[in-house]
């Protein structure tokens, strides 16, 4: 179990902000059920679901950023949870781009790479392995979603979900597997003991000039969209 325990760099839990956090929620004294339950919930909630510059930057470098998706909070969710002594891994895939529709509009959507590169967290407890994805999402964004398209009864896809009941997706983790984009998957590379290891084998691909494009222009306006979505009024 080391191995899913490890400090890497991208996992870089020693770094003061992750401490301080962890220190002022006390997920250290908790049980280890509340433990990962309180940092399952606060890196869906209070890490807004949103695109930082890369898949690649550190726990840290998210923690600062306040928001991320599907691989970069999946990284500061490891990180905080082998800082608690709570074994972790990372299960790679793709998904295909549809599932993004709506976050990504007009030419970027259209010019964004068919397959789009995903991944979820796996936490070892009480002797078994649980699939975590549902944290990409907050509350809050999801809630929105649901409040615009509160017609649609059954599976949905677009804006950063993927799921076969739109209405009662399983969200809240209670010793059981919670997921949010599982449906739009396509392949399966299959898990790693840490972001690093599997970013080496598999990444987004995406020209220099794409890249550059993404990272200027692209996310903010995903980022623009998602909080459109989430200011919609109830």
């Amino acid at each position: 179990m080391s191995d899913y325990l490890s400090e890497t760099k991208m996992l870089d839990y020693s770094h003061p902000s992750i401490q301080k956090l962890i220190d002022s929620k006390g997920w250290r004294e908790m049980s280890e059920f509340d433990c990962i339950k309180g940092i399952y919930n606060y890196v869906r909630d209070d890490i807004v679901f949103g695109y930082n510059t890369d898949d690649d930057i550190p726990a840290s470098k998210v923690l600062k950023d306040g928001y991320g998706q599907c691989n970069t909070k999946g990284t500061l969710f490891m990180a905080i949870l082998r800082a608690c002594g709570i074994p972790c891994r990372v299960h790679g895939f793709t998904i295909d781009k549809k599932l993004q529709k709506g976050a990504m509009t007009g030419f970027v959507y259209k010019k964004a790479p068919q397959n789009v590169f995903h991944s979820w967290v796996e936490v070892c407890f009480e002797g078994k392995w649980y699939e975590l994805e549902a944290f990409i999402l907050d509350k809050e964004y999801l809630n929105k979603l649901q409040i615009i398209n509160k017609d649609c009864i059954g599976a949905f896809c677009g804006y950063g979900v993927a799921v076969s009941d739109f209405q009662n997706p399983v969200i809240d983790f209670n010793r059981n597997n919670t997921y949010i984009q599982s449906e739009g998957i396509n392949q399966d590379f299959g898990v790693y003991d840490s972001p690093d290891e599997m970013l080496k084998e598999h990444h987004q691909e995406l020209s220099a000039i794409k890249r550059f494009a993404y990272r200027h222009y692209g996310r903010h306006m995903m980022n623009r969209n998602v909080r459109r979505i989430r200011m919609v009024s109830t």
